[in-house]
């Protein structure tokens, strides 16, 4: 969340997502790869799912998440938010193909799957606020409204546990991570990863349907860029 050296953080991303800009484990997405739709300007989207002071949080989170300091792109720059709104509208955010039964326990291990009776879209409808809530009892201001500083320290507090939520929403700083990262690597037609963005910062060759011939060929950097499932090439 703190702003960190670009080696660091280029680090942090290949580790985190060079597997997945392809296919993601945990999210169910929906697309249609022969569609013509032109990604959308960030300042001119209208999100489907989240309301304004939802949207706003999530602009914000995301942007402290992953930073647009440095030499790569940001989560703004990816259009992340875009890819959270459009998931949590979809059925990954209404967990339409999960098993939600009960019970659930919160304190369960992550392989344990998930642990709440609310949906993700319900998670974010009901955990922003009780953080904003909370960050407005700290340090006098909601989430949106804190300096950089502040919100690292806001999600670093989120993250350790310091600031608790019900049990229900103790999950939301995990979920909001994993989607920022999901977004930040998914194939464009998702939302996310504008203009491939962070597959040209980490040498992902993206939905390339064959690059065989490179495989052997070590120590050689590969010259060709990435390629979307829709066969955009950046």
């Amino acid at each position: 969340m703190s702003n960190s050296s670009p080696p660091s953080r280029r680090s942090f991303l290949m580790a985190s997502g060079a597997g997945a800009g392809v296919a993601l484990t945990g999210v169910a997405m929906t697309f249609h790869a022969n569609s013509k739709e032109v990604p959308v300007q960030l300042d001119k989207y209208k999100p489907e799912y989240l309301n304004p002071e939802e949207w706003t949080f999530v602009m914000a989170a995301t942007a402290r998440l992953i930073p647009s300091e440095g030499d790569g792109p940001g989560a703004i720059e990816a259009h992340v938010p875009v890819f959270i709104d459009r998931q949590l509208q979809g059925y990954y955010g209404n967990a339409e193909i999960w098993y939600m039964e009960g019970p659930h326990d919160p304190a369960a291990t992550p392989d344990r799957g998930w642990q709440s009776p609310l949906n993700p879209a319900q998670l974010y409808r009901k955990a922003i606020p009780a953080f904003n809530a909370v960050c407005k009892e700290r340090f006098g201001k909601e989430f949106k409204a804190l300096d950089p500083k502040q919100q690292d320290e806001a999600l670093t507090a989120l993250q350790k546990g310091e600031i608790k939520l019900d049990p229900e929403l103790s999950f939301f700083f995990t979920t909001l991570l994993a989607n920022t990262k999901e977004g930040y690597f998914a194939d464009p037609v998702h939302g996310g990863n504008h203009g491939m963005q962070s597959w040209k910062y980490i040498g992902f060759p993206g939905a390339r349907a064959s690059y065989a011939e490179w495989v052997d060929q070590h120590n050689v950097k590969y010259p060709l860029g990435p390629v979307s499932i829709k066969g955009e090439r950046a």
